[in-house]
């Protein structure tokens, strides 16, 4: 969910510079640095960012500089008229005509007129809300295609939970033969520790051996979760919120693997899949 964008922008004697980076983050959290007197943008920035985005820190930048004041040029034509009338009693009197740029250069007649402040204002709200849009566009495509190159390690992940899941079921602690060996001893260890074991009692203890020992249901778990998180991924989208789930979930039927083994080498592949869960959960956390 890192990400960086940047647009550059300038009218009406305005320049700006808008920015947005985004870091990791459970939640979305919008974090917005305008000069004062921009507080509609900002408004604007906290409705429409949640619609792009689901997740991260997103910190947003406006930095607006003054580049030169816009005026318009106005000819006092009141002016200019005594100006020409008392040129033509000089032109009468038998002096040279001025020259007309002459005339324009008297103080008054061309005035700088300063445009109306309020319109200027409302073209540079209206520029930087489209540019808004733009830089939110950028940096979530930016997340995008940061998203794209995780998929690949997520799908590596998933690759490893499945490889070791398929070990665990091939080990041969949990195959059945192995499995009623090994309920026939303990059963006979029962038997000569306690003669007048009833035939509830055995059965009862007969069926907790069996429920510790099998495994199997954890397997069939962990292949559904894996699929999941396949399906996940290809969805696309905002899916950082329930892969995460699925992460825990994932870690629960680790957990319950390890709390049954018996066997020194499914010990080794619980822990091994632990660590590789654990490391799948880190890079969800960089997800939408």
């Amino acid at each position: 969910m890192t990400g960086f964008a940047r647009v550059d922008g300038h009218a009406d004697g305005y320049a700006w510079t808008l920015e947005a980076k985004s870091v990791n983050g459970r939640n979305l959290d919008l974090r917005c640095r305008m000069p004062s007197g921009f507080d509609q943008l900002e408004a604007q920035a906290r409705a429409e960012v949640p619609k792009t985005l689901a997740r991260g820190t997103v910190n947003l930048t406006l930095s607006v500089t003054r580049t030169s004041t816009v005026s318009q040029i106005r000819i006092n034509r009141e002016l200019l008229a005594q100006v020409l009338e008392l040129a033509r009693e000089i032109e009468g009197a038998g002096a040279a005509a001025p020259r007309l740029d002459a005339l324009l250069t008297v103080r008054g007649i061309i005035e700088p007129v300063e445009e109306d402040e309020t319109e200027a204002r409302e073209r540079l709200d209206a520029a930087l809300k489209k540019d808004l849009a733009a830089v939110v566009g950028q940096l979530a495509a930016a997340r995008a295609a940061e998203g794209a190159r995780l998929v690949t390690i997520l799908n590596g992940h998933l690759d490893e939970i499945a490889r070791l899941t398929d070990a665990a079921a091939a080990c041969s602690s949990v195959q059945p033969d192995v499995l009623k060996e090994k309920l026939r001893a303990q059963v006979a260890a029962l038997l000569d520790a306690v003669p007048t074991l009833s035939e509830d009692r055995l059965s009862q203890e007969a069926a907790l051996i069996i429920a510790k020992g099998d495994v199997r249901e954890e397997m069939d778990r962990l292949r559904a979760h894996v699929q999941a998180a396949r399906d996940l991924l290809a969805e696309g989208g905002a899916i950082g919120r329930r892969f995460d789930f699925l992460c825990q979930e994932f870690n629960r039927e680790a957990n319950t693997l390890c709390s049954k083994s018996a066997d020194v080498e499914l010990t080794r592949i619980g822990l091994s899949l632990k660590a590789s869960i654990e490391q799948l959960r880190e890079q969800v956390q960089n997800i939408e």
